[in-house]
């Protein structure tokens, strides 16, 4: 007797829509995303059940200086009194974060809708506790806008690429530690500012420069002052 080449549950699993059987990459893609999720919240535990408190006021201090972008923005009102390049790169580490503010939170936070942590059950000390946000997790905004303004200002000007650098990972860092965000939403959060700050370079360079649009101009008024006068003389 040969074995049934299927079993009683296999005949009885309903098809989806499109007639074919179910599972295969979408069952492994949701088996991976598992994996990467659980990975994620044991880091997160991680980093609650390490005691630090050294760092615990410092870190809770930066977490709540970077909301609403305050310490990218004093940054760029000091490049704005520098010369005409900190100024250039003022302008365009702005516009990164309007950029990355944007797509963080009227995109991803709305698109995906990933819950807070629960910082109480992971047991995060109180002493690192800033006021839970009552937006989506992922992906981190205070991340992306961060690692916006610094990739963007660094471009511009070099030598401001590795302190900023060091700020913006400080930043994404301290969301984790003040247990508002899990490591997934701060990765998220940094990859998008760096795209944000791409556009928004990209943006600036395709806007012509003060000297292109005096030629312009120049160019503009020759018919008038030049080929046009001499024919009406």
């Amino acid at each position: 007797m040969t074995d049934p080449t299927t079993t009683d549950e296999d005949a009885l699993r309903p098809l989806p829509p499109d007639g074919r059987p179910s599972g295969g990459p979408r069952r492994l893609l949701g088996a991976v995303m598992g994996d990467l999720r659980a990975v994620d919240g044991a880091l997160y535990a991680a980093v609650a059940a390490t005691p630090t408190p050294t760092l615990d006021r410092t870190l809770r201090h930066l977490s709540h200086a970077a909301d609403h972008s305050k310490i990218s923005f004093a940054i760029a009102a000091a490049l704005a009194l520098g010369g005409k390049r900190p100024r250039r790169a003022a302008l365009a580490g702005v516009g990164a974060i309007a950029v990355a503010s944007a797509s963080a939170n009227l995109l991803g936070k709305r698109l995906v809708r990933r819950a807070r942590p629960d910082r109480e059950a992971a047991r995060v000390t109180v002493d690192r506790h800033v006021p839970m946000p009552t937006s989506a997790s992922f992906p981190s905004g205070h991340t992306a806008s961060a690692v916006a303004f610094a990739t963007a200002v660094g471009v511009v000007l070099p030598p401001a690429a590795v302190p900023l650098g060091a700020l913006a990972s400080a930043v994404g860092y301290s969301r984790i530690h003040t247990g508002v965000h899990y490591p997934g939403d701060v990765a998220a959060g940094a990859v998008l500012g760096i795209a944000s700050a791409a556009a928004a370079l990209a943006a600036a360079a395709a806007t012509p420069s003060e000297r292109t649009q005096a030629l312009l101009t120049a160019a503009r008024s020759w018919p008038r002052t030049g080929i046009g006068a001499t024919a009406r003389r």
